[in-house]
């Protein structure tokens, strides 16, 4: 049974965003000075309501900063209303992997 060992591989492109119970989990990467940073955003609390748009229920727009540069992430998304990835984009940096997230904060630790 080789494919029980195989492991999904994520296309950030389609969705950045991880479903970890009842938080949606991204993992963001600076563009300007590489920092990474990790954001779970909470269903329910953190979302907008778009009583405008009956298709895309749901948003996200949030900045952050971190502490190496003053560059702003802009983080802005549509979502169903079964929490789905719709649309979605990011200024000031890009979307990295649970893994390569991970690897650098293992790494740091050193």
């Amino acid at each position: 049974m080789w494919f029980f060992g195989r492991k999904k591989v994520k296309n950030l492109s389609v969705d950045p965003f991880y479903r970890q119970g009842n938080y949606l989990v991204v993992y963001l990467k600076c563009s300007r000075c590489g920092e990474y940073f990790r954001s779970h955003l909470r269903m329910g609390y953190d979302f907008i309501n778009d009583y405008d748009n009956p298709s895309t229920p749901y948003r996200i727009d949030k900045i952050y900063v971190g502490s190496k540069c003053p560059n702003k992430l802009h983080l802005t998304a549509a979502f169903s209303s079964s929490y789905r990835v719709r649309t979605f984009s990011l200024e000031g940096g890009e979307f990295v992997s649970k893994e390569e997230y991970e690897q650098h904060t293992k790494e740091a630790e050193k």
